[in-house]
């Protein structure tokens, strides 16, 4: 079945809405397609090897990489980031200073990409605990934060921390509570974790001043 194009009343529409809250971390405009760096290594059909060719294929409104023998779309789909705030008893924060790149030696939750077999929940649980030593329990949604430049989509919950104890890891060169009003805003890694942090702040800290705009150096 195709998809259906919209109309130009239909688009109008949908830009007076706006990107939403989640669209604050990201710099570059929408419906620009997937980035090149993504598309360069989409060169040959998955099922049949044939190369593929970029266009509007007939069952669709929008440019895709496509399979002229075979037919078959080679889709571009964002990533699934998902992350926690890891809360001390006394209301703290726990960041990681990250061991790995992107953002080697800056602050940022610990999280990482959702595997194929598990759920939101279980992957925030299990980055965390990989990351920090710390098991906690996802709580609230912290919020949904998207980054067009890096194609993911992060996931931000507040979580209890249950068991564990924090240590240093493969990708984290130390694992630190904050007071609100200790983040260290000019280390934070990405605009992700900044928009996600200043969330957090604002609901859990409101009398904490909050930084005026994102200081780090994000190019990914």
């Amino acid at each position: 079945m195709a998809e259906r194009r919209l109309t130009d009343d239909e688009q109008r529409a949908m830009a007076a809405i706006g990107r939403g809250p989640d669209g604050r971390p990201t710099d570059i405009e929408s419906g620009r397609g997937a980035p090149r760096w993504v598309t360069s290594s989409l060169n040959f059909c998955a099922r049949c090897g044939t190369e593929l060719v970029k266009g509007i294929p007939p069952t669709e409104s929008r440019e895709r990489m496509a399979c002229p023998g075979c037919g078959h779309i080679a889709y571009v789909n964002p990533r699934l980031v998902v992350t926690t705030f890891p809360v001390t008893d006394n209301g703290d924060v726990v960041l990681i200073r990250r061991g790995i790149e992107p953002g080697y030696g800056s602050w940022a939750q610990p999280g990482g990409f959702l595997e194929v077999d598990e759920t939101v929940s279980e992957g925030a649980v299990r980055e965390t605990l990989e990351e920090t030593g710390l098991l906690v329990e996802p709580g609230e949604l912290v919020g949904i934060y998207s980054r067009l430049e890096a194609v993911v989509v992060t996931i931000v919950f507040e979580a209890r921390i249950v068991g564990g104890e924090a240590r240093e890891t493969p990708e984290a060169l130390e694992v630190r509570a904050f007071a609100a009003d200790e983040i260290p805003w000019d280390g934070v890694a990405f605009k992700t974790s900044y928009f996600a942090l200043r969330d957090w702040v604002q609901k859990r800290h409101p009398g904490v001043p909050l930084p005026p705009a994102f200081r780090g150096n994000e190019s990914f």
